[in-house]
């Protein structure tokens, strides 16, 4: 069965850290480019950071300097490397690859 399985989101106070980790259940995502998306409430959701399968990452404006995205193959993980994190950050976070995107990690941005 393909799955993707987001973990690390959670509740972080302005300016913290959280890592998001998006594990593939076959290795054939290894040759696709993975991506992080969110979706805060009420708004559509959003491409944050995209990486192809050789490792050319990409960001959206908001997040650059702040965000890294990377993969292991060798794990077939994608992460998502989240820094001075903002309310504005709040969002369920999913990832995505080819046609098939996880369940999605709640992250929260608050004092």
């Amino acid at each position: 069965q393909v799955q993707l399985v987001e973990s690390g989101g959670g509740l972080v106070q302005p300016g913290g850290s959280l890592r998001l980790s998006c594990v593939a259940s076959i290795q054939i995502f290894n040759h696709y480019a993975m991506g992080w998306y969110r979706q805060a409430p009420g708004k559509q959701r959003e491409v944050v950071a995209s990486i192809t399968a050789n490792g050319i990452a990409n960001y959206t404006d908001s997040v650059k300097g702040r965000f890294t995205i990377s993969r292991d193959h060798t794990k077939n993980t994608a992460y998502l490397q989240m820094n001075d994190l903002k309310p504005a950050d709040t969002a369920v976070y999913f990832c995505r690859s080819t046609d098939f995107w996880g369940k999605g990690t709640q992250v929260t941005v608050s004092l």
